[in-house]
């Protein structure tokens, strides 16, 4: 599925938007005979309202779509997307009404709002379509638009059909498109060239666990993306409750958002020598599945106390991180869906990040508002190291208490990175409840917010 602007055209009916502030005023600039008509309905300019307006042939002439009220923009993301689906399925060309600062904004969620999972039944028909309106980069806006798409579409698609050696095709057909290069460790060669962690938390599934290593670009700063690729997470011999096992096709959906991001950079040419880092496993459960209490050897040489198998996702980023680290990168980024408390503490559409990189935090915290990608800043709590440390070993991979999951674990991550510019996202991934130009499913997160922040941090 690609997600494009329609093309320039003298049919394309002018779409005017309208506050619900502004309704009188702009009634005032119609037609006698349109102005008895917007009265007539039930237009009041309420986000997610949509009209038509009936040339003297009967046939569409305009159309109005409802902006709401400054109040109830401020609670909104996406605000055109909120209406897009009640429009006819015609090519419209913005005629004013939104602010320039935020046009791009809604022309992404316009976009996103085409977006169909439609491996599994018919596609749906088309819905309205739009000119890119002048002022709007509309390379770019398409760019994020289907960079959204492929996280979405990795995270939607079933376990059975999405697991390790589909994420690697994945990838492949990613690198493949962009002139990128890619090598996989994969089995028992895990051990042989010293990843164990990956290699214990994925050895009891069907699918072998591997290492998915990509790298693109041959100038600039050096930058490493590093996405958790757990393919389906039962929670091993901590096995999940069946309520809690669901979502879990989910679990890779920090790769699926790391793939993204490398979307969006190598489509836009970025001079960056990118890297990008993938261990892809399925946490499942046979006769050799890891156990509580073992004590594992990751990559770097510190050991981790296994007191839940349900923790595993550190475990297999941490062998990851600790090969990135060797290359000391300008910059090293994780993406996972890794705990519960990030969820309990700032719910499903925020993101939240860790870094000591005050430059970093501080164009995150900017791009977050403008990118329609809200984020958050967690902190590195130093006096919480202790949590992770169970005394018979160098680390914990499951705190007991209960608290402050969220941070101990991005602490636990920390111990791996090295000593270089170092952020780590706790993502959920996903969208419970649909919303305008965000069906419920697959959703990136984070990754629109370091698309406008990295080039800043890098100086690109």
């Amino acid at each position: 599925m690609t997600l494009q602007f329609a093309q320039q055209s003298p049919d394309a009916l002018p779409l005017h938007v309208v506050g619900s502030d502004d309704l009188d005023s702009f009634i005032e600039t119609l037609t006698p005979a349109h102005a008895a008509w917007v009265r007539a309905s039930v237009f009041s300019g309420a986000i997610g309202q949509s009209l038509v307006l009936p040339g003297e042939d009967g046939a569409p002439a305009a159309a109005l779509i409802g902006y709401g009220t400054e109040t109830a923009r401020a609670r909104a993301r996406f605000v055109l997307a909120a209406a897009v689906p009640s429009l006819p399925a015609l090519t419209f060309a913005l005629a004013g009404g939104v602010p320039a600062d935020k046009l791009e904004q809604e022309c992404l969620g316009w976009l996103l709002t085409a977006y169909r999972f439609d491996r599994y039944k018919s596609q749906a028909p088309d819905g309205a379509a739009l000119v890119a309106p002048e002022g709007v980069d509309e390379t770019r806006v398409e760019i994020l638009a289907n960079a959204e798409a492929l996280t979405r579409t990795l995270i939607n698609t079933p376990a059975a059909d999405m697991g390790p050696a589909e994420l690697e095709a994945s990838a492949r057909g990613l690198a493949d498109a962009h002139g990128a290069s890619i090598d996989v460790t994969v089995g028992d060669a895990l051990l042989e060239q010293n990843f164990p962690m990956i290699h214990a938390v994925g050895r009891a599934a069907e699918q072998e666990p591997r290492l998915i290593e990509m790298r693109w670009g041959d100038e600039g700063p050096t930058l490493t993306l590093v996405g958790k690729g757990v393919c389906f997470d039962t929670g091993g011999l901590n096995l999940k409750p069946g309520g809690s096992m669901g979502l879990m096709k989910k679990d890779m959906g920090g790769s699926a958002t790391v793939l993204g991001l490398a979307q969006i950079i190598m489509a836009s040419g970025w001079k960056v020598r990118l890297r990008v880092l993938i261990p892809a496993v399925e946490n499942n459960v046979s006769g050799n599945s890891f156990r509580p209490g073992d004590i594992l050897t990751a990559r770097n040489g510190l050991t981790v106390e296994i007191n839940n198998t349900d923790a595993e996702g550190r475990l297999v980023l941490a062998d990851a991180l600790a090969y990135g680290a060797e290359e000391n990168p300008d910059l090293m980024l994780t993406m996972a869906t890794l705990t519960g408390a990030a969820r309990v503490a700032v719910g499903p559409d925020i993101a939240p990040f860790y870094t000591d990189d005050a430059a970093l935090a501080q164009a995150l915290i900017s791009a977050g508002p403008q990118m329609a990608d809200p984020v958050w800043q967690m902190p590195f709590h130093a006096p919480y190291e202790a949590m992770i440390e169970p005394g018979i070993a160098d680390l914990d991979n499951a705190p007991s208490g209960g608290f402050a999951g969220s941070i101990t674990a991005a602490l636990f991550l920390r111990r791996f990175a090295g000593d270089g510019r170092y952020a780590h996202f706790d993502i959920y991934g996903w969208t419970p409840v649909p919303q305008p130009a965000r069906p419920k499913g697959g959703v990136q997160q984070g990754a629109r917010a370091l698309s406008m922040a990295l080039p800043q941090v890098l100086g690109l």
